[in-house]
């Protein structure tokens, strides 16, 4: 690690201490900058929707006039009217809109028969007039001989026999919206804009009615035919840059609010601005303090550094003090020492004398770790090499045994056959301790199994401990590996005797599952083993944990913290789980949830059925095993069961085999071979050539007796019958 000086260290301090203080400060004022931003953004929506509802009600109001004044009793003969008629509706249409800037016009499709903007009883204008109209309808700004500028109408069509005779029109003037925007009290600065269908400026804040008439901006009118309503960037007609806010009513009038954009940015309150100016602040005074201090340190730390030499060189140290408490006590420290160097030499030479016996000592034991396991792994090679030597001695046995009917034969073939029992046994003690052990699920009674296994469990507790074993009537039967049973028995036994360190007493009880206790694994009976003690118990904090690999609660090597972990893995792979439960000062009890065994499920009860005659009788068998010896008794009882046999010496053959075309209907293959394809990769290369072709793997020691990789799996040695077995399953695509 690279040298830091004092004064580096302390700025670090410094930084490590303010700078999330001050990334605090930012990240305040960066979220209060959003929250402004997005208030006024809000504002210019509430604002424009605002706008939107006063100018529709004005123009509803209007509508609502000229659609009740189109049902006047005085209009029946319209557009004809007498000159009775005439006067009664001009006195109705002035009364409506008493207090209101515009007109009310009755137009016949071409010309205005009536205006209120005459005198009662004066002649009609004859002034063109548009089209007759088939709905109601709110016009856009359009400029007429009678009218002094643009202006907007409500177009209410009047409706006899069901059939259009007149228009009934009323005038929106500029002046009139003018006035409604200017009463809305917009902000400094702000745009308050209403465009008509056409999307013309009829009204504007600030700018007035000088503005009435006046096209929207290309990019506005554009994004006016997509959306509704909506957020936008433009520039507004004096040039300014602005966002704002538009909105739509149903005549397609269009109403918008809008700010500079220079504003919409947001102004940060003056309490957060003072917190971002001090945070700065605080920042440069601290760097400048931690300079300070340092250049205060770094003066006695080098009359240290000068004592230390001359206390390397053999000289008297002299004691000084330097103005700084913790190194005026490291220099009187630095002169006792050099006074009491001398005393020191022989504690010294003593000390390293202890330390080379410790050193000796520690290599001894990792001498001796690495021996164990380059014992381990010669186990596991000797085991593999052995378990083929039991195979072609079983295989040769069981071909003796075919061919031999006299009793002379049988009894020394049948002898042979239980010394190779015997072997396979001790080649598994072989492979547990090189740590390749596979395991071998069988039937066990747990009443039987617990009764013949607390002998051991006993001696594993000690003198001190009393051991009691209970297994409840009628307990189902389980299906798991014996000895990884035993081994997690035996890891809960040593658990539970470092627990009781004065001794107690250990309960192991057997019972069927009630159907709560196992809600969390997959449906179907389960079997519970209790492994109970009264010692010291853990803590609830760290009970959860106990399972992990490595995790121990015992000193430092007193406890591998691979026991529990043991127990775990060995339900798990069985179906099952381990529940831990304890009490500080009362107790651990640790339960073994392990699924019940079904009656159809072999174990060590009954014997395996007898060898099918002609089970094989003309399958073509393709044999991969690079031990010779082995190759040729396996093929010889092969032969013997009517198989067509053909050898391969190696993965890469037996590809070259299939290659050729040659017709085959199963190939079994040994999985560890030399070279770099073992009998798994010719099993997986195989499926991916040819599907339909069926693989079965033989093996002493590989993990492949656990996991296949989806290929059936036996062990060596095997019997014929199960040999039979899984080649049968295997031709007929079913599982072993």
């Amino acid at each position: 690690m690279p040298s830091i000086s004092i004064r580096s260290r302390l700025l670090l301090l410094v930084l490590a201490v303010l700078l999330p203080a001050v990334a605090a400060a930012a990240l305040v004022i960066a979220r209060t900058w959003a929250a402004e931003r997005a208030a006024l953004e809000r504002n210019l929506r509430d604002t424009a929707r605002a706008l939107s509802t006063v100018i529709d009600r004005e123009i509803d109001q209007r509508a609502t006039i000229v659609r009740v004044l189109a049902t006047a009793r005085s209009l029946e003969n319209a557009p004809y009217l007498t000159p009775e008629q005439r006067r009664v509706f001009d006195r109705q249409a002035r009364r409506a809109i008493d207090g209101m800037d515009g007109w009310v016009e009755l137009t016949d499709g071409e010309h205005v028969v009536l205006s209120t903007r005459d005198a009662p009883d004066a002649p009609p204008s004859g002034a063109s007039a548009p089209d007759l109209a088939q709905a109601a309808a709110v016009r856009p700004l359009a400029t007429s001989a009678a009218a002094s500028g643009p202006h907007a109408r409500v177009v209410q069509p009047v409706v006899r026999d069901g059939r259009v005779v007149a228009n009934l029109e009323m005038t929106i003037l500029p002046e009139e919206l003018q006035r409604i925007i200017d009463r809305q009290s917009l902000p400094p600065g702000w745009l308050g804009t209403i465009l008509d269908a056409d999307g013309s400026v009829v009204a504007r804040h600030p700018g007035g009615i000088q503005h009435a008439g006046r096209r929207a901006t290309p990019d506005i009118l554009a994004r006016l035919s997509r959306d509704r309503e909506g957020f936008f960037d433009s520039v507004s007609l004096d040039g300014v840059p602005v966002r704002g806010f538009f909105s739509k009513s149903v005549q397609g009038w269009t109403y918008m609010a809008a700010m500079p954009q220079p504003a919409i940015a947001g102004s940060l309150p003056p309490a957060v601005l003072q917190l971002g100016a001090g945070a700065l602040l605080l920042l440069g005074l601290a760097v400048a303090g931690a300079l300070f201090v340092a250049r205060r340190i770094v003066g006695p730390v080098n009359s240290l550094k000068e004592a230390a030499a001359r206390m390397r060189a053999g000289q008297p140290v002299a004691h000084r003090t330097t103005g700084l408490a913790e190194c005026d006590d490291v220099a009187a420290a630095l002169a006792e020492a050099a006074e009491s160097i001398q005393h020191a030499q022989a504690d010294l030479e003593r000390q390293v004398a202890d330390a080379v016996a410790r050193t000796r000592q520690a290599e001894q034991r990792v001498s001796l770790s690495q021996r164990v396991e380059a014992l381990g792994r010669l186990t596991g090679g000797v085991a593999h090499d052995f378990n083929n030597l039991l195979g072609v001695i079983s295989n040769s046995a069981h071909l003796i045994q075919r061919r031999a009917t006299t009793p002379e034969i049988q009894a020394p073939v049948a002898a042979t056959l239980r010394a190779v029992e015997v072997g396979s046994r001790l080649t598994q003690h072989l492979l547990r301790f090189s740590g390749r052990h596979p395991t071998r699920p069988t039937r066990i009674e747990l009443a039987r199994y617990l009764a013949e296994s607390q002998e051991l469990i006993r001696v594993v507790l000690g003198k001190r401990c009393e051991l009691s074993v209970t297994v409840a009537p009628g307990t189902a039967g389980i299906h798991v590996d014996s000895s990884e049973l035993e081994l997690a028995l035996i890891n809960l036994a040593l658990n539970a005797r470092d627990a009781l360190p004065a001794g107690g007493h250990v309960w192991i009880e057997a019972r069927d599952a009630a159907e709560g206790d196992a809600a969390e694994l997959p449906p179907g009976p389960y079997v519970q083993i209790m492994v109970s003690d009264d010692g010291s118990g853990i803590d609830e904090a760290i009970a959860h944990r106990v399972f992990e690999p490595f995790f121990t609660t015992k000193g430092v090597g007193k406890g591998t913290g691979l026991g529990l972990s043991q127990v775990h893995g060995f339900c798990a792979q069985a179906g099952g789980r381990a529940v831990i439960a304890s009490t500080r000062g009362l107790g651990t009890t640790v339960t073994l949830l392990l699924p019940a065994a079904g009656e159809d499920e072999a174990g060590s009860g009954p014997a395996p059925a007898p060898l099918p005659e002609g089970g094989l009788y003309g399958v073509r068998v393709l044999l991969v095993e690079d031990n010779p010896e082995l190759a040729d008794v396996t093929a010889g009882l092969l032969d013997s069961l009517g198989c067509r046999v053909v050898r391969a010496r190696s993965p890469e053959e037996a590809l070259a085999l299939v290659g050729d075309g040659r017709r085959l209907d199963v190939v079994l293959s040994d999985v560890v071979m030399p070279g770099d394809m073992d009998g798994i990769a010719l099993a997986r290369e195989l499926r991916r050539c040819l599907p339909q072709l069926p693989v079965v793997l033989i093996s002493g020691f590989s993990s492949a007796l656990q996991d296949g990789h989806g290929f059936p799996v036996l062990a060596k040695p095997c019997t014929p019958e199960e040999l039979v077995r899984a080649l049968r399953a295997a031709i007929d695509g079913r599982r072993p």
